[in-house]
C-alpha cells in the first residue's frame, strides 16, 4: 500500500505524461520473495527520461540511509530495464531519494542517487500547476492529490485574503 508521499510522487509524474510503475517487486528469489521493492519508476517517452524515485518519510541517520539507498538504487539499475522489456529506454536512469525530514546542507546525494527534499517537489508541482491553471487544464479526478494542489495553487490568494480579513 503506497504512502502519501509515494502517491503524490506517482500522481505528479503521471500528470506530466510519464508511464509510472509503483511498488514494483524486482529480483525474484529461487525459493520465493524478491530482492527489493522499487517505489516509483517513471518513463516519459516524449522526453526519453527515465527516473527511479524512492520517497521516504524516515528520520534515519545518513549512514542508515546510505546503506538502504545503495541497495535500492543498485537494484534499480539492475532490474529497471526489464520492466520496460520491448520498449527502447535510455541507458541512464535518474535516481532520486525524496525526503521529508532532511537537509541537503551536507548531503546532496545518498546511495548513488540525488537527494531531493519535499519542499523542492512541492515547489515544482505548484509552479507547474500555476502555469496551466484550473480553467485551461484541470487535473483529472484520478489524480486527487495533484488535483487538490491545483486548486490550492489557483485559490491561494483568495484563501490568504480571506484569512487576513481582506475579502470583499
Amino acid at each position: 500500500m503506497p504512502n502519501f508521499l509515494e502517491q503524490l510522487t506517482r500522481e505528479w509524474y503521471e500528470y506530466q505524461g510519464y508511464f509510472v510503475r509503483q511498488n514494483v517487486n524486482v529480483g525474484p528469489r529461487p525459493k520465493g520473495g524478491y530482492d527489493c521493492e522499487l517505489d516509483i519508476v517513471a518513463f516519459n517517452p516524449k522526453t526519453n527520461h527515465l527516473v527511479h524515485l524512492e520517497p521516504s518519510m524516515d528520520a534515519d541517520s545518513w549512514a542508515t540511509r546510505e546503506k538502504r539507498y545503495t541497495k535500492k538504487f543498485d537494484a534499480g539499475r539492475k532490474h529497471i530495464p526489464s520492466l520496460f522489456d520491448g520498449i527502447p529506454i535510455p541507458s541512464e536512469i535518474e535516481q532520486i531519494a525524496l525526503f521529508v525530514f532532511a537537509s541537503k546542507a551536507n548531503h546532496e546525494t545518498v546511495g548513488g542517487g540525488r537527494v531531493m527534499i519535499l519542499d523542492e517537489l512541492l515547489a515544482d508541482i505548484l509552479d507547474g500547476l500555476r502555469e496551466t491553471g484550473v480553467a485551461k487544464s484541470a487535473v483529472p479526478e484520478q489524480l486527487p492529490i495533484v488535483r487538490t494542489l491545483q486548486f490550492v495553487s489557483h485559490y491561494h490568494k483568495t484563501f490568504t485574503d480571506f484569512w487576513d480579513g481582506n475579502s470583499g
